[in-house]
């Protein structure tokens, strides 16, 4: 373009391009059949308003940004609107028509969007709106079919009237394209999954002539040569077909852009429970002995023993719905049933609350679509499914999304990075063998241990016989209405807050750094309880502001199950101690518990040296030195040490748990010396208290 154009743009952008664009109308046939078909003007009417269509060659008539012209045209047309700070055309894939003011001058443009790939309302306007006249009119007088006289308005954004010589026929396997006697079929349309291609199988005929090849129609070489062939092949102007091809070209980007987008929704499934199965979720929900309720139909199911670990793993993926949900690792040897047991979690869960893989990359999270996972189950078999995406998935339980930036093309063609932000929070349900996982993982997650015992298996054993028995059909038939019955009532769960008022009171071992996660898993597992219980509670509201907010409150009964859960999944047991350590164990316990009540002191307060235990208990030092090394390696003793020379002072952590063999955590509360916070007595003037429904 000559330097009078630019000098045009410089003195009155708005005018200047109106004219550029107008120029650029007749070379569109899929714009001037809107200005026809829509607008309702003849060509020669276009002609005279100066209709015009943003067919995106006007870059290719101004100096690159690094040449001074260039920078200085370029930031007019910025400044007028034209342009976008990135480099994009405003009107770009827009018929536009130009408002004029009273002196009959150009002071804006209106631009009506026809191209899908523009971004944008259907409807913009760049420059001044006010005008004496609104829209582009159709002439009675010149109009040469005798049209009415008709104003355009804002819904023309709407499709144009179309006919089936002009548009994409959808049929069962293929796409039919016709313009008058020339006919199109493509295939393969639906297997591009990326706007960057258009890979198709495509055959033009026309009367018994064919022409069929498989080409990327966005490679100006491959649409080159097709034409060039089907030209030849059907007798044919080269231009018509070359016509034919850019008009099917727009209308498959648009139908492949409408795909992608439409596979990139996550598919929301709507479950409605009719008035029999609200009934029979509600009673489940409300069964005094709901948690028995739960062990008891997992094991009619068909999964035998197991019975903390399949509560402990229904309860984590019921807290899917809380804000901060438990994540869970079964971790066992192969073919112990570490699987199975998930299986039997997962399937008491709604189906579209579960997403499952059998393994992931690393960067596979930071892709997911946000509604897919927030407040849902992402459950993970195997290690090696694991190993890749750890780090994502430690993102994803400490800080409840994931935020990740890429390099990409932009619609402009250049580099720009480009950010991913995925939203939870999820509950993470994971399977291993391994031993070697990855520590920061394996601690912000609770550990299930598959019982690996020999009555185990045989337990085992003997339901794989059952399921070979004529009896096992109708097993089958009870199992699958258990599995719906627990469904249903996971979807009754409503989202409410769950507030802890003897939060305060509670204790927690505190001698490792690792007890800080711990301590949250055990306050959520408590919450989750609560949680699972509320249609037995009672809801408050509370009122702050403009805020309100339903809650229910934790119980000590909640407490309780939680410490027995966790004794059993965050504890240990003394099977781990060898039977001399074991016997020391014992001594000491007694020994601490004789001499802090003769002295007044509590016992987590009282100190002793290895003289007071030899003293105590006539052992040699040898001996004690040994297995009280043991008890503070493993946790049992913690070591103070002293100051200025003095001797070391030993704590003991242990209170007596686990002398039956079970598993303990150390530290816990006994829920029977929890006193009632007066707030759980006296609602507070801005709380209200409602029956649950």
């Amino acid at each position: 373009m000559n330097d009078d154009f630019l000098n045009a743009i410089l003195d009155n952008p708005i005018k200047a391009i109106a004219e550029f664009y107008a120029s650029c109308l007749k070379e569109c046939e899929r714009a001037m059949a809107y200005v026809n078909d829509e607008l309702h003007l003849t060509n020669e009417q276009a002609t005279e308003q100066q209709i015009g269509f943003a067919d995106r060659t006007l870059g290719k008539q101004i100096p690159q940004r690094r040449i001074k012209r260039g920078r200085e045209v370029r930031d007019a047309l910025v400044e007028a609107g034209l342009y976008k700070a990135n480099g994009r055309e405003t009107m770009r894939g827009r018929v536009t028509v130009p408002i004029i003011d009273n002196d009959g001058n150009i002071i804006g443009l209106r631009g009506y969007k026809i191209d899908a790939h523009a971004s944008g309302e259907d409807v913009i306007i760049v420059g001044q709106s006010e005008t004496t006249i609104p829209e582009p009119i159709a002439d009675a007088a010149k109009a040469s079919d005798n049209k009415p006289q008709t104003t355009a308005t804002s819904e023309l954004s709407a499709s144009p009237a179309t006919t089936s010589d002009n548009e994409l026929i959808l049929e069962d396997n293929q796409i039919i394209f016709i313009r008058d006697d020339r006919r199109y079929r493509i295939r393969g349309l639906e297997k591009n999954k990326s706007t960057l291609t258009l890979k198709v199988n495509l055959m033009a005929s026309r009367d018994d002539l064919v022409h069929m090849d498989t080409l990327d129609l966005v490679k100006a070489r491959s649409r080159t040569s097709f034409i060039k062939a089907t030209a030849t092949e059907l007798y044919t102007d080269a231009d018509i077909i070359k016509k034919d091809i850019g008009t099917l070209l727009l209308k498959l980007e648009a139908l492949q852009s409408d795909r992608i987008a439409a596979l990139k929704q996550p598919a929301r499934i709507e479950v409605k429970l009719s008035d029999e199965e609200q009934r029979e979720a509600l009673a489940l929900l409300r069964s005094p002995n709901l948690l028995e309720r739960i062990v008891a139909d997992m094991d009619a199911c068909g999964i035998v023993g197991e019975s903390t670990n399949k509560l402990a793993g229904y309860l984590a993926a019921t807290s899917r719905k809380l804000a901060k949900p438990l994540a869970i690792v079964i971790q066992s040897s192969s073919s112990a049933g570490k699987t199975s047991l998930m299986d039997a979690v997962l399937s008491m869960m709604p189906s579209e609350d579960v997403n499952r893989f059998s393994g992931m990359t690393g960067q596979s999270l930071f892709y997911l679509d946000s509604d897919s996972i927030r407040h849902k189950i992402l459950a993970i078999a195997e290690d090696e499914g694991i190993r890749q995406a750890s780090y994502a998935l430690k993102l994803l339980q400490s800080e409840g999304e994931l935020r990740h930036a890429t390099v990409g093309r932009g619609e402009d063609g250049r580099s720009q990075t480009q950010e991913h932000h995925v939203e939870g929070p999820t509950q993470i349900f994971l399977t291993t063998t391994a031993l070697d996982i990855d520590e920061e993982l394996i601690n912000r997650c609770l550990i299930l241990t598959v019982d690996e015992s020999d009555s185990q298996t045989d337990a085992i054993q003997s339901k794989q016989r059952e399921s070979f028995t004529h009896d096992f059909t109708e097993h089958g038939y009870l199992a699958g209405q258990l599995k719906r019955l627990h469904q249903n009532a996971q979807r009754l769960l409503q989202p409410v807050e769950v507030f802890n008022p003897f939060a305060t009171q509670l204790t927690f071992p505190n001698h490792k750094t690792r007890m800080r996660r711990d301590h949250i898993k055990y306050l959520t597992l408590i919450n989750t309880i609560a949680f699972l219980h509320q249609h037995q509670r009672t809801i408050h509201s509370a009122q702050q502001g403009d805020i309100s907010t339903e809650f229910i409150n934790v119980e000590p009964g909640d407490i309780a199950i939680a410490n027995g859960i966790a004794g059993e999944v965050l504890g240990r047991s003394l099977d781990e101690l060898a039977p001399q350590t074991r016997n020391l164990l014992g001594r000491l316990h007694d020994f601490v518990d004789s001499n802090s009540r003769s002295i007044g002191l509590p016992r987590d307060a009282f100190r002793f040296t290895r003289r007071d235990v030899r003293e105590a208990i006539h052992w040699s030092d040898s001996q004690i030195q040994k297995h009280l090394g043991r008890l503070v390696d493993l946790e049992y003793v913690l070591v103070h040490r002293g100051r200025n020379g003095q001797r070391y002072v030993y704590e003991l952590l242990y209170g007596g748990e686990g002398r039956e063999g079970q598993p303990f955590l150390m530290g816990l509360i006994d829920p029977a010396k929890l006193k009632t916070p007066a707030t759980t007595t006296k609602t507070s003037t801005p709380l209200v208290e409602t029956s649950t429904p």
